[in-house]
């Protein structure tokens, strides 16, 4: 698999797609924090989105999504200048008998369709650490022509509940959550660790080899070689764009893959070291204790909690 694509399947992110809203006339809601992240496509009409750190509202037109990425409070509405009133009342008071909630009679209409994502344990942090707090994308950007096709199928899976929904449900918002990751690493912002640096084309393509064959005995010189770069230019642009030199990356990520192994509990610890690269139990426990601060045996036991923390800050680390 490619990077993006490991790290999806490493945090096992649970997602949950919402129902539809209409709203008419002037509102505005507030939606508390909770540990997950938000996603939101607009279906018809415009609204605001704002949180309470004082970045300035967001307008949201027809075919716009949004992530808020910390779960954080935030405010939608037709006017940011109203008071908003709490908008999980509002999404049981009004909610339809075909699924739909609908709140207001009268002015002009806005729909949504949103969702969210859970991630089930620390390593979350390797993604959510390198996104910004709120990432807003234009139905008009070049790049986000899979996510209208994808609002598309969300306003007919939110409008009727059929067989399969919660199989659908749960493929489209990964689809929506991927592409608008795609889209923002397109969009040239900077954004930090290896996740940003999937955008590069040299460094973007080393991560992908290392990724497909992480038992390999990789060394630098190969690694610069497989990109046409030098081995001193390949390193200084990998830690530039990753924060951390390229076999530090490596171990991280085998140890990361190793954790989610013994976290499922079936694989006896000498399989896990060898499909991680690892000769010998004692060279992968050693390995595994530097960066994960704790044996594998009492990782396994404590069920991973809390250990992979540091190793995600470092992912997160930007130069």
């Amino acid at each position: 698999m490619d990077p993006l694509s490991d790290v999806f399947s490493l945090l096992k992110v649970d997602s949950v797609l919402s129902a539809c809203i209409e709203v008419r006339g002037a509102w505005a809601m507030r939606f508390s924090g909770l540990p997950h992240v938000k996603f939101g496509g607009v279906m018809e009409g415009s609204f605001w989105l704002w949180t309470e750190d004082g970045a300035p509202p967001v307008h949201l037109g027809t075919g716009d999504f949004f992530l808020l990425t910390r779960g954080q409070p935030y405010c939608t509405g037709s006017d940011p200048a109203l008071a908003p009133v709490d908008g999980r009342e509002i999404l049981v008071a009004c909610l339809g008998p075909d699924g739909i909630v609908r709140h207001g009679e009268a002015g002009e209409k806005a729909s949504a369709a949103g969702g969210r994502f859970v991630f089930d344990d620390d390593t979350g942090d390797l993604l959510l650490q390198l996104l910004p707090p709120l990432i807003h994308v234009r139905a008009a950007s070049e790049s986000a022509a899979p996510l209208r096709a994808l609002l598309e199928l969300l306003r007919l899976e939110t409008a009727t509940a059929g067989p399969g929904a919660a199989v659908v449900a749960t493929n489209l918002a990964n689809m929506v959550l991927v592409q608008i990751l795609r889209v923002h690493l397109a969009s040239g912002v900077h954004t930090p660790g290896w996740l940003g640096a999937l955008a590069d084309p040299k460094i973007g393509a080393a991560l992908g080899l290392m990724h497909a064959d992480i038992a390999r005995r990789w060394i630098v010189e190969e690694l610069a070689s497989a990109v046409a770069m030098s081995r001193t230019a390949f390193t200084e642009r990998f830690k530039a764009r990753v924060g951390m030199p390229p076999l530090r990356y490596l171990i991280d990520w085998r140890m990361a893959v190793a954790g989610a192994a013994l976290r499922a509990g079936d694989k006896s610890l000498s399989v896990i070291a060898e499909s991680v690269g690892y000769g010998s139990d004692t060279a992968f426990s050693s390995a595994f204790k530097r960066t994960m601060g704790q044996s594998p045996g009492r990782y396994r036991a404590a069920g991973g909690d809390g250990a992979s923390q540091a190793m995600a800050r470092r992912y997160a680390a930007s130069p």
